[in-house]
């Protein structure tokens, strides 16, 4: 028999209390998932966070809380590559445009007039895309970064002060691009001088002049401000700007099957929600520009014949793709290439 003095057994007593004490705040105050995103409260992005959080603590009961930033909050896009490789942040959405010199496969949705011109078939391609969600997706993760799905944020659009029709109204244009070498060889092939800039220097960076152009959706023109210093909004539907949803690969593969199958769920649930969100806030901010008259924009909306010639001009950076860009001989594109030809046939 072990006999217990009276000082011991308070003691252990004690430990054995706070350790509940401790276990039962770590139920209540449960997990928490750190979501960044590269836009700010009010923009796709960060409503897409925004309705992930929501949908996660409804599934699990209020025992994982996701909590979405702006952009900014963890530093420039480059930062936010680095805090989710890292494992500092969970989940992140990202444009492919910032991880182009990291994972060269990825700057495949830098190609001008690659995807349909219908958007809605353009995410059709993108949810069911061997090449991206199975090839793309392997390249990534060689980087501990796990897309688990691509989505549009909507048609490109061009803006500028020089009223682009034509491929020769690039002629010399300073013209912002992420840090992607072929956007730039994209815009090179316009004749345009193209220049790398997050976008949080942006709107200073058109302000100044010290660049002349941007490419974004209207929703992200008009709602970022950049039509206050660029006089003219050219509608190209050049491309479409593909977010992705990714994971820390560590961190994703580390969850229990239960908490990977919720993640896998709600992601798949919250494709059509993101394309609807897009959806309304392009059609709703294109319509507050044309009625702005504080800030008038000239728009500009380009015949077929128009973007065909941009079209002829763009199709040699596809080579430049294949031959400079890819480290797999092209077959992501390639494939990618079939798929979005059978699914516009």
């Amino acid at each position: 028999m072990i006999i217990l003095n009276k000082k011991y057994l308070f003691s252990l007593i004690s430990l054995i209390a706070l350790s509940l004490l401790l276990a039962a705040c770590g139920e209540e105050e449960g997990t928490t998932w750190k979501f960044i995103t590269e836009e700010v409260d009010g923009q796709v992005q960060y409503e897409y966070a925004e309705e992930f959080a929501n949908r996660i603590s409804d599934k699990t009961d209020g025992e994982v809380t996701v909590e979405p930033y702006e952009y900014g909050g963890l530093g420039s896009e480059v930062d936010q590559v680095q805090s989710l490789q890292d494992g500092a942040v969970e989940l992140a959405v990202m444009s492919p445009g910032f991880t182009g010199n990291m994972v060269k496969e990825g700057q495949i949705f830098a190609l001008h007039f690659l995807f349909p011109d219908s958007v809605e078939t353009t995410q059709e391609i993108l949810n069911t895309s061997e090449a991206l969600n199975t090839d793309l997706r392997e390249r990534y993760e060689e980087h501990d970064i796990t897309p688990l799905s691509f989505w549009t944020e909507g048609a490109m659009q061009w803006t500028s002060n020089a009223g682009i029709q034509e491929p020769a109204d690039f002629e010399g244009l300073k013209m912002r691009v992420q840090e992607s070498p072929l956007m730039m060889a994209s815009y090179e092939a316009y004749g345009a001088a193209p220049q790398a800039l997050s976008w949080s220097e942006l709107y200073t960076g058109l302000d100044r002049g010290t660049v002349e152009g941007q490419e974004n959706p209207i929703f992200f023109i008009y709602d970022a401000a950049f039509h206050e210093v660029q006089d003219t909004m050219t509608i190209s539907n050049h491309n479409n700007y593909v977010a992705m949803t990714t994971v820390n690969t560590e961190w994703y593969n580390d969850l229990s099957d239960e908490y990977k199958e919720i993640v896998d769920e709600t992601v798949a649930e919250m494709q059509d929600w993101v394309f609807e969100e897009q959806n309304t806030q392009n059609e709703d901010f294109l319509t507050q520009m044309q009625e702005d008259t504080e800030h008038p924009t000239e728009i500009i909306e380009l015949t077929e014949e128009q973007r065909a010639a941009f079209r002829e001009a763009a199709l040699p950076v596809r080579d430049f793709y294949v031959n400079e860009v890819s480290e797999v001989d092209g077959a992501i594109y390639n494939k990618l290439l079939e798929e979005i030809q059978a699914a516009t046939e």
